[in-house]
This record gives structure tokens, C-alpha cells and sequence, in this order.
């Protein structure tokens, strides 16, 4: 059972693209140089056609888990979205109960994510735990380091 990936079509179209040019640009030359290496000789003791046999099987990867994201795709429309409450494409911020501390969250889709700037997944610990709060709301969410304990305090679109 595959599990829908939220984001905008600006994340879809920029997720594509980069699929796009490593099936197009970096797999023919991985394939070109293979085919130098291959040129050299013996094959059971030519490390260069070892090592582009390598990096194809993990471009061919790459290329693979970008196709999986593109197929399960959800393009989110955020003008769809209700605005009193927590959802794709909100900007959230929250009072930590145990610090004090304010700290902005915005949910984003797969290709958008920016963990620098605040910009965290949909389907993180923390962005799944906050989907759905209204502004007042405490949400008590399961980290890989303990418990957070976090009250909504604004929610922008």
C-alpha cells in the first residue's frame, strides 16, 4: 500500500526536472564512460569500469526513488485549504510548554523541504503531529529525542 505525497507543483515540476536530466544527461554518460572502461581490457581488474558500474546502479537508484515520488504524488492546490487550522502550506508557530521558546514551522511537500529555514515535511513527526491544530491547541508529539510539548500560538498561509 503506497502512501500519497503532498506537495506543490512547483515541488512535483522540480523533482521531475532533476529526474529528468539524471535519466537523460548523467545516465548516458555514466553509460559512456562504462563503455571507455570496458575499451581498456580486462574487466576483472579494471577498477574504473567497477566504479562507473557502481555509480550506475546508484544513479539508477536515485532515479528510481525520485519515480516513486512522482507517482504517489498529491498536488495540493494551498487555496483549497482551510485557513483557521493548521495544513499544507501553513506557516505555524509554537510556544515549546517545557522552554518557552517560540519556534516557525512551515509544512511543505516532498522537493520543498528546507530544514535551515523551518521548512519541514507534511509527513515529519512534528508536521503530521501539528496537521489538523487550531490556534490555542496543545500537541504533544513523539521525537526520536523524547517528547516536544508545543502550543499553537499563529497560523499563516
Amino acid at each position: 500500500m503506497s502512501q500519497y505525497v503532498p506537495m506543490t507543483r512547483e515541488g512535483y515540476n522540480r523533482i521531475k526536472a532533476e529526474m529528468e536530466h539524471l535519466e537523460n544527461v548523467e545516465m548516458p554518460l555514466i553509460a559512456e564512460k562504462i563503455a571507455d572502461a570496458r575499451a581498456e581490457g580486462d574487466l576483472k581488474e579494471n577498477a574504473e569500469y567497477h566504479a562507473q558500474r557502481e555509480n550506475q546502479g546508484l544513479m539508477q537508484a536515485k532515479i528510481n526513488a525520485l519515480k516513486s515520488k512522482l507517482s504517489n504524488a498529491l498536488i495540493v492546490d494551498p487555496s483549497t485549504i482551510p485557513k483557521d487550522e493548521v495544513a499544507f502550506g501553513a506557516t505555524v508557530k509554537v510556544r515549546d510548554l517545557d522552554y518557552g521558546d517560540e519556534e516557525e514551522y512551515t509544512l511543505v511537500g516532498s522537493g520543498d523541504e528546507d530544514y535551515e529555514s523551518g521548512k519541514i515535511l507534511t509527513t515529519s513527526p512534528i508536521g503530521s503531529a501539528l496537521l489538523g491544530s487550531k490556534i490555542g491547541s496543545k500537541v504533544e508529539i513523539q521525537v526520536p529525542r523524547g517528547t516536544l510539548k508545543y502550543e499553537i500560538i499563529e497560523i499563516a498561509y
